[in-house]
């Protein structure tokens, strides 16, 4: 059996932390290492205990969250973030996928939902609410993209973000498109050049937009209740 997803969780709320230590307590694939109050916290101790999964507040008192993803996005290694709040407005939902979040969830979220992002998260894949992924959506349909380089996605590269968005991790694409992980990581690294983008998450995003995959392809970003056609 793996080691267990080593989880830092960061709310200014007591009440929210110690509601979400019980939910992990009896799942054997995740394991609470800490707490944090406030992003200053959450930094330092992000870069003390090393977690897997950051699972980080927005309003908190001394430093944001937005500004700790930021932080801890640089670190390494770095943890994967996973936001979970109370507010889904459009100044934090940007800045937080642009400061590195991989995933963002409201707090009415249900616990299995919960459980389940941070799997997702920790596996490297994106994991959006399905409104924030509509808000997301919406203003990227309303905002002309940064011109690519001269050097357009390939047909493998295409195939690739395809899969990405369908929440794939590199093990999964390269098992499906019978190449290595290293080869994979590379069509990664090329595709975010390419497109002027930071993370997987806003890869997802990009796809969406482009007609490469669409919310019925993405698991994370289907209404609740949704299933995919058959």
């Amino acid at each position: 059996m793996s080691a267990p997803i080593r989880l830092l969780v960061v709310d200014d709320h007591g009440i929210v932390r110690q509601g979400i230590r019980a939910l992990c307590a009896n799942r054997r694939d995740i394991s609470v290492v800490g707490e944090a109050s406030n992003g200053a916290t959450a930094v330092d101790m992000a870069r003390e205990l090393e977690p897997d999964v950051v699972l980080m507040d927005l309003k908190m008192p001394v430093m944001d969250g937005i500004q700790a993803t930021r932080l801890i996005s640089a670190l390494s290694p770095a943890p994967r973030v996973l936001v979970l709040t109370s507010f889904a407005a459009d100044e934090q939902i940007f800045p937080a996928i642009k400061a590195g979040a991989l995933g963002f969830l409201m707090k009415d979220t249900g616990p299995e939902e919960l459980v389940e992002a941070i799997r997702k998260v920790h596996r490297g894949e994106p994991s959006l609410d399905s409104a924030v992924a509509r808000k997301v959506l919406d203003e990227l349909a309303g905002t002309p993209a940064e011109p690519l380089t001269s050097d357009p996605l390939t047909s493998r590269e295409e195939g690739v973000l395809r899969l990405i968005a369908q929440g794939r991790n590199n093990k999964d694409i390269a098992e499906q498109l019978g190449i290595s992980e290293e080869t994979v990581h590379t069509h990664v690294s090329r595709i975010l050049g390419k497109l002027h983008l930071a993370s997987r998450t806003q890869a997802a995003l990009f796809a969406l937009k482009e007609g490469i995959a669409t919310l019925d392809d993405v698991p994370s970003m289907r209404k609740r209740g949704d299933h995919p056609s058959r």
